[in-house]
C-alpha cells in the first residue's frame, strides 16, 4: 500500500460514550472510531504538529478504529480485570458471536472523513474453566475486546470464523485499502 504508519494512541475515553444511545452495536463502534480519530486529529491539526521520537509529524491521514464483540445483543469490550475476562470467555465458550470493527479515516488537512465497519461471525470452542484460566494467565486477553486475541494464543480457542479474519484481529485491511484508495483518488 506504500504507507509509512506511525502509531499514536488516542487519549479518547471510551467509557464516556453511552452504549444505549445507539440503535446498533455497529453505530456504537463507529462513534468510538470517529472519536478516537478526531482526538488524535486535534493534536495533529493543521496548526499543530506532533513530535514523536524527535520527529515533527504532519500526517496526510489519521486513522482510528474500534473493535467490539457482540453476543445476544450484549457488547463485550476489553475486560476490566481477570474476573471480567473469565466471565466473558465463559459466555463465549462454545458459542457463535459477532466481531465488529469500525474504522474512521480522516484527511488531516481538510478534516474530510469516512467511517465504515466490518462484521465477522466467530465461534469459540467449548472451553473448560481450567482452559479459560490458563489463557487468562498469559495476559493476552486483558486488552482485547471479548477477552481473546485471534492473532495470538487465543487463536487456539477459535473453532470457526465466517468473514474477514483481519476484522477479528482488529483492523480490516482490505476494506481499509478500498476506502483509503477512494479517498486518495
Amino acid at each position: 500500500m506504500g504507507l509509512d504508519p506511525v502509531v499514536v494512541p488516542s487519549g479518547f475515553d471510551e467509557e464516556s460514550v453511552e452504549k444505549q444511545r445507539f440503535p446498533t452495536a455497529a453505530d456504537y463502534a463507529c462513534e468510538n472510531s470517529r472519536c478516537k480519530a478526531f482526538e488524535v486529529w486535534r493534536r495533529f491539526s493543521p496548526e499543530n504538529s506532533l513530535k514523536i521520537d524527535d520527529q515533527q509529524l504532519r500526517p496526510d491521514f489519521i486513522v482510528g478504529s474500534d473493535t467490539i464483540v457482540v453476543l445476544d445483543g450484549r457488547i463485550l469490550e476489553k475486560p476490566r480485570d481477570e474476573g471480567d475476562a473469565f466471565e466473558m470467555l465463559q459466555l463465549l465458550s462454545g458459542r457463535r458471536h459477532r466481531v465488529i470493527t469500525a474504522v474512521t479515516i480522516v484527511r488531516a488537512q481538510s478534516r474530510e472523513s469516512r467511517t465504515f465497519h466490518v462484521e465477522t461471525d466467530v465461534e469459540l470452542a467449548q472451553l473448560t474453566p481450567e482452559e479459560i484460566w490458563a489463557y487468562i494467565r498469559t495476559g493476552e486477553p486483558m486488552d482485547k475486546a471479548g477477552a481473546y486475541g485471534v492473532q495470538g494464543y487465543g487463536g487456539a480457542l477459535v473453532k470457526r470464523i465466517e468473514g474477514d479474519f483481519f476484522c477479528v484481529m482488529g483492523f480490516p485491511m482490505h476494506a481499509f485499502a478500498e476506502v483509503l484508495s477512494d479517498m486518495v483518488d
